[in-house]
């Protein structure tokens, strides 16, 4: 069984900490657990057990190998214990001033050569390691919920963080078994800023009495391939996650209107409707009800599927324009992140650029909004 002599420190026992220290202790290191609240602390590793138990049941994990990794994984509580860890992740609440707290601590706790990571999903990792000494020690590491099934890892450096710190995370979570893709420290990084079109233009559609959401679900599961259509998968999620996440990157991009966020979400989130979670969402989830997906015919299919997805191609094409990530990350993200069907330049590549444009230029000539203009990675490409 594989093993080594590294040691991570997690700071939160929630799902991504949880998950986390997960990973890490499959793939042999020690891990040292902490959080602030000894009942979430103790749940944490009781997740983590559990998960072990069903893997023991389905046969894909025998009961020594169980135990072997749990016995690598120590619930702590004092950061002080992570004086010998080699990494230390945090996966606390997004608020920027807690973060830049913690991470303050951490330094004076840590070795000099230990490597300080957040798991933020949004934050500016530059901004976190405004509040160290030492900020080319500090770097973004964005697991996906959960982190034991899902395998892409975004990788963030900060403006300062050094390159040998950017290679050593890279070669790690690669050894974690997770396919690593690295962005530049932008609003979003990849999959939160590239996704943001598939909810908001779907609503958009609704909300300008177009289509049903049961309509919407079912031209994008069906024609487009997608696991889940948007108003499913933001009931799964929940709207008050969603909501928060697009905001913040509306506001972090200055309140660029590809961004905006919908007050219908917002009422949603008002009114309690937080999806799966709640009972009710965009669907009813009581007394067992679940999305009704409704079929349409083929014209309207094809202008919903194409208005979502040429927005789609278009951020993907924007984000490589600007350097947030190469071409292949960029798909890499969509399709082992958040199980897009294809690549969004793969399927730009596909359906062809002049089409691509096209959509967009008649969407654009249509409502005269900012929002609907073409990326110049596309023009570039006609």
């Amino acid at each position: 069984m594989k093993e080594t002599n590294n040691t991570l420190g997690v700071v939160g026992a929630g799902a991504m900490g949880s998950g986390i220290a997960q990973v890490a202790a499959t793939a042999g290191w020690t891990v040292m657990m902490y959080d602030q609240d000894p009942e979430a602390l103790k749940s944490g590793i009781n997740k983590i057990s559990k998960i072990f138990d069903r893997l023991v049941t389905k046969g894909r994990l025998d009961i020594k190998e169980k135990d072997v990794i749990l016995s690598r994984i120590h619930p702590i509580d004092d950061l002080s214990s992570f004086s010998s860890a080699d990494l230390v992740i945090e996966a606390i609440v997004e608020k920027l001033d807690i973060k830049k707290s913690v991470f303050k601590e951490l330094e004076k706790i840590t070795n000099a050569d230990c490597i300080l990571a957040s798991n933020t999903s949004s934050l500016s990792i530059t901004s976190i390691a405004s509040a160290v000494e030492k900020p080319e020690k500090i770097i973004g590491i964005h697991f996906f919920n959960p982190p034991g099934l899902m395998k892409l890892v975004e990788v963030i450096p900060g403006y300062l963080t050094s390159s040998e710190v950017v290679h050593t995370c890279k070669k790690i979570i690669s050894e974690w078994g997770r396919v690593v893709v690295v962005a530049k420290d932008s609003p979003g990084f990849i999959v939160n800023k590239i996704a943001r079109p598939f909810y908001s233009e779907a609503i958009r559609i609704v909300e300008e009495g177009i289509a049903q959401p049961g309509e919407v679900d079912w031209v994008m599961t069906t024609q487009g391939g997608f696991r889940m259509g948007p108003f499913t998968l933001m009931d799964y999620i929940g709207h008050d996650v969603n909501y928060a996440v697009t905001e913040s990157v509306w506001k972090a991009f200055y309140h660029e209107p590809r961004y905006q966020p919908s007050l219908t979400q917002k009422r949603l989130v008002e009114a309690g409707l937080l999806g799966r979670k709640a009972g009710r969402g965009f669907y009813d989830y009581r007394d067992g009800g679940q999305p009704q997906l409704t079929e349409v015919d083929a014209e309207k299919s094809e202008m919903i599927l194409n208005r979502i997805l040429a927005m789609l191609i278009n951020e993907a094409a924007d984000t490589v324009y600007y350097d947030i990530c190469t071409e292949e990350d960029a798909d890499l993200a969509m399709t082992r992140g958040v199980n897009y069907p294809l690549g969004l330049i793969e399927w730009g590549e596909k359906i062809g650029w002049r089409k691509v444009a096209k959509i967009l230029h008649d969407l654009y000539a249509k409502y005269k909004e900012e929002r609907y203009r073409t990326s110049v990675y596309i023009l570039n490409k006609i």
